[in-house]
């Protein structure tokens, strides 16, 4: 007999999710392309303003996050991949979330966590999930 809370058919069953396309969860490949591109876009921006610092990088990275993800889903990363972060329960994100989750993103080792539905731990307790769009 299998445990509901450890397996599942596929990530985002549990949900109520579909298994593929829109809506469906978001699947490593896209989450770390869109990792890439707010990371390079925070280098970008911090080498055109502060002459490149590493903790520069790290506050325009959170403020990309902090910022867009309650205004327009996501992260610029996440919204040119074709991803959104969405409350997992439904309804507006709030302004709590995204700083939770930002924070823990920024730890790394949180995000590096995947439970059966693919959600890191960053998302987990934030309370929130990144689907496709």
């Amino acid at each position: 007999m299998s445990d509901e809370r450890t397996t599942s058919a596929y990530p985002g069953a549990r949900l109520g999710l579909p298994e593929t396309g829109r809506l469906s969860i978001a699947r490593f490949g896209r989450r770390l392309g869109g990792y890439a591109i707010d990371a390079a876009l925070s280098a970008l921006i911090s080498f055109a303003f502060f002459r490149y610092s590493a903790v520069a990088s790290l506050v325009i990275f959170a403020l990309l996050h902090v910022l867009f993800i309650p205004t327009i889903g996501g992260s610029p990363g996440h919204r040119l991949v074709g991803l959104r972060v969405v409350k997992a329960t439904g309804g507006w994100i709030g302004l709590w979330r995204p700083v939770v989750r930002t924070v823990l993103l920024l730890l790394l080792f949180p995000a590096l966590i995947w439970n059966v539905d693919h959600r890191g731990l960053h998302d987990v307790f934030a309370g929130t999930m990144i689907i496709r769009w």
